[in-house]
């Protein structure tokens, strides 16, 4: 017997209610199989899928206006296939005037040589990513960002979590669709995905013939080096030296590209402050999988490779924690920063919202190195300029294992399975 389908909310769907009010479309954006369209069904009354209707190609080209035509909100699904669409959409919200009227999901950003209006009053924007801890299940979401902006203390909470659940999820990682799949159906989906992405979607995209085994290769260093400020030089060097084949700079540039326009990675960019310091800030960005599985599916790695190697697995979590502030400060209007100076002082995130306001999140896979990156924290808000720049809403510590409690330097620490938004 087939098994019952049961939508599971996201975070975003306030956020996607809230923006389709506010304009005559809106605009969804996320990798492939983020969970977008099952999202979008869940308050569309008409679907049209661009990817899939063989009638599409000759509407296009002879009555596009018809594609329009449904119950509203209609939903456009994977638009970026037919990306004149977008146009058509923006006139017909000029005409009929009214709010909620179309929802686009893509997986991909079309090139810029696509003649496309910006979209500016008619559209509203909402980002999607895989889904998070708390969204899933594994996160009670008692220690709410939220509640971290607003600078209370926490109560101490008590969220076991051992080291081999956490390798578990982030080899499994956050798409929907395997939420239901045990690690090794999950392993192979996730190499799977990489798979088709190397050897399929990159050259789909703007339809370029790209190397698959090139692409690979990159994916691989990219892997290799995730959570890090690595550049074009070394990732071209990492390359050359370990996979056995030769890839130019430009190359390297345009698949990064591409792999940034089908939201494959998302990195992260450094935060712009002012210190009492000698020392210059980098503004180099921190590289990141949208999700941490698909580092590990890169690489071809299992469990037990991973538990041998808990230095990288220290990378990995740091990137899944990232994802997660992600999902979290979305919700509270805020993005992710890091920060890094010529001095070697880093944070791993600065979480700031639009009015100015902000956090700053020490990273850490187990609890021994919470001191350490106690004293990073201090000396962090010790070279402030505070004539320039407001002290940070809260200094915190997360952790992959222990207990959530705040310190009594007011630094909290907090497990991953206690945080949320």
């Amino acid at each position: 017997m087939k098994e019952q389908y049961h939508y599971k909310e996201r975070l975003t769907d306030k956020e996607l209610l809230r923006k389709l009010d506010s304009a005559g479309a809106l605009l969804i954006r996320g990798m492939k199989a983020c969970g977008k369209t099952e999202s979008a069904k869940q308050y569309s009354k008409s679907v049209l899928a661009l990817d899939q209707d063989e009638q599409v190609p000759l509407l296009m080209a002879t009555s596009p206006q018809r594609l329009l035509l449904g119950d509203t909100p209609r939903l456009i699904d994977e638009w970026q296939e037919h990306p004149k669409i977008w146009n058509y959409v923006r006139h017909e919200v000029d005409k009929r005037k009214e709010s909620a009227q179309f929802i686009l999901t893509g997986s991909a950003n079309p090139e810029e040589s696509v003649k496309m209006h910006s979209g500016a009053g008619r559209f509203t924007i909402l980002d999607m990513r895989t889904m998070s801890w708390q969204e899933m299940g594994y996160s009670t979401g008692k220690i709410s960002l939220k509640k971290l902006f607003s600078g209370e203390k926490i109560d101490i909470y008590d969220e076991p979590t051992d080291l081999e659940f956490i390798i578990d999820r982030i080899i499994t990682g956050g798409f929907p669709g395997l939420m239901n799949k045990n690690i090794r159906q999950a392993r192979d989906m996730n190499r799977a995905y990489v798979d088709l992405l190397a050897e399929v979607d990159m050259s789909r995209l703007s339809k370029t013939k790209r190397d698959p085994i090139k692409i690979k290769n990159l994916l691989r260093s990219l892997a290799r080096n995730t959570a890090t400020m690595v550049d074009i030089k070394t990732l071209e060097a990492d390359i050359r030296q370990r996979d056995f084949k030769d890839i130019s700079r430009p190359t390297i540039y345009d698949y990064l590209d591409a792999l940034d326009r089908l939201m494959i990675t998302e990195n992260q960019p450094a935060w712009s402050t002012h210190i009492r310091s000698s020392s210059t800030l980098r503004k180099a960005a921190k590289r990141h999988f949208t999700d941490a599985a698909l580092a590990v599916a890169a690489l071809g790695l299992k469990k037990e490779a991973l538990l041998k190697d808990l230095k990288f697995v220290g990378f990995l979590f740091e990137s899944l924690a990232v994802h997660e502030l992600r999902v979290y400060a979305q919700v509270s209007d805020a993005k992710v920063y890091h920060y890094h100076d010529s001095s070697g002082l880093e944070v791993d995130a600065i979480v700031q919202k639009y009015n100015g306001d902000w956090c700053a999140f020490e990273i850490k896979l187990g609890t021994g190195q919470i001191e350490e990156a106690a004293k990073s924290l201090k000396k962090f808000v010790s070279i402030l300029d505070t004539k320039s720049v407001a002290l940070p809403k809260s200094l915190n510590i997360i952790t992959g294992t222990g207990i959530s409690y705040t310190r009594n330097d007011g630094i909290n620490v907090i497990s991953l399975a206690s945080l949320g938004a």
